[in-house]
């Protein structure tokens, strides 16, 4: 049987996407990129704001014209099953997240051939669709931080963090297997282990320490950290292991502490800055990586000027802003001041062209720089090599390193790169030799 496999939304999705897909191959399917050369196709859903809404159900739509069994998972197909089983009953199969535990049993009922044996949902099964060398790992599941503006927990309940070992022995399998850094991810990292200690403290600077001992790695990554949660210890650790990246990815989504309030968001203007300045004074070299919302119900253009000129008065390294999406059973739903759609916009498109010039500031600062460099692809044409260092993330948000080399090299190889100049988000240099790695 050839499957189709469309995978939206976040990279916590993409690692559900894997695992699905490895059982599917591993029962004897065949995966392949053209729907109409599938018997089924799966589609993989996000249902956290109206755009990716919108996403899915095109998508839906569009996989459903090529009359191929049709199943949809994930979060939309959690938080809208009713909805989807009402208006589009042309969809064969709706698997819920709750479902995935006995997503074997589904699947086995559902294509009924004998030969076809699905086994559960593990981490061994998973099939990476991405580069084997810089995988995901998923560390957690769910969320309670409980942000008005946020339907996480509505779709994937309260944290619970994944099992110390189990998520060490994914980390081990993955090195095995070629991987040279490890993405650990969770819809709040920072509050791994938290759940199952007495103490309710985070063991993710322990966990962290424990991966970079794994032999054969390169890098370890840490993403979505929410900023009350970073702890002195995680600090630490990144600052003293030349293992772990010298990277924080702290979704602050505002700086009005007016703002931060009626988000739920815990912390205040004050808090935000002690932090972000501590981790620049601690380690100066460290990249920061944050988003913002703007347009959330009730912001004033008082609030908004504060987030611009902290924004231009700070230079994040990295910056993703988002307007405010009206989400349903959400606490900020019914808020009175809901922000005009236009206003929105304007104050988004104001806030990225700051960036955009900030983004040049920080990256003239690069020239001059050796990073040592993950190779992951190369243009034959133009001989340059793509890759990314400690500094980018491999969600294709940040950038990457674009470089030549006077010697061949191979995909998944460490090398140094000297950095001489920028495009855009993207830094351009030539490898160079016999220089200490930078980390």
């Amino acid at each position: 049987m050839k499957i189709g496999f469309i995978s939206l939304g976040c990279a916590k999705n993409l690692v559900d996407s894997e695992m699905i897909l490895g059982i599917l191959q591993q029962a004897g399917c065949i995966i392949v990129n053209d729907p109409e050369e599938a018997d089924a196709i799966f589609v993989n859903t996000c249902g956290f704001i109206e755009s990716a809404k919108t996403e899915t159900l095109e998508t839906i739509l569009e996989m459903a014209s090529y009359n191929k069994k049709l199943i949809v998972t994930g979060c939309y197909a959690k938080r809208y099953k009713e909805k989807l089983e009402k208006e589009m009953p042309f969809i064969d199969k709706i698997i819920t997240l709750q479902d995935y535990p006995k997503i074997h049993l589904i699947l086995n009922d559902l294509f009924s051939e004998e030969h076809m044996k699905f086994s559960p949902l593990r981490y061994e099964n998973r099939l990476l669709t991405t580069s084997h060398y810089s995988p995901y790992v998923k560390i957690g599941e769910g969320c309670n931080n409980n942000c008005t503006y946020c339907a996480i927990p509505l779709i994937r309940g309260k944290f619970r963090s994944k099992p110390f070992q189990d998520v060490l022995s994914e980390c081990q399998l993955l090195v095995d297997n070629g991987a040279k850094e490890i993405n650990l991810i969770s819809q709040d990292t920072s509050r791994y282990g938290s759940d199952y200690n007495k103490q309710n403290k985070s063991e993710l600077h322990h966990l962290v320490h424990e991966i970079s001992l794994l032999e054969g790695i390169e890098l370890v990554r840490v993403l979505y950290l929410y900023p009350d949660e970073i702890s002195d210890d995680l600090i630490e650790e990144v600052k003293t292991n030349p293992k772990v990246a010298k990277y924080f990815d702290i979704p602050i989504q505002h700086i009005s502490s007016t703002v931060l309030k009626r988000m739920n968001r815990r912390g205040n203007k004050e808090f935000i800055e002690d932090l972000l300045n501590k981790i620049r004074r601690e380690i100066p070299q460290a990249i920061i990586r944050t988003t913002y919302i703007v347009g959330f119900p009730g912001e004033t253009h008082e609030d908004f000027n504060q987030l611009y000129e902290f924004t231009e008065k700070f230079q994040f390294d990295r910056l993703g802003v988002f307007a405010y999406s009206k989400e349903e059973d959400t606490g900020a739903y019914s808020m009175t001041n809901q922000v005009d759609e236009l206003v929105k916009e304007e104050r988004l498109e104001k806030i990225m062209k700051l960036q955009k010039r900030l983004s040049r500031q920080v990256n003239k600062k690069q020239l001059g720089s050796i990073h040592n460099t993950l190779i992951e692809n190369y243009d034959p044409e133009t001989k340059f090599y793509y890759g990314r260092s400690f500094a980018f993330a491999p969600d294709d948000i940040d950038g990457m390193i674009v470089f030549q080399s006077n010697k061949p090299l191979e995909i998944g190889q460490m090398v140094n790169v000297k950095i001489k100049t920028f495009f855009g988000y993207d830094l351009i240099g030539d490898r160079v030799e016999g220089e200490d790695n930078v980390s």
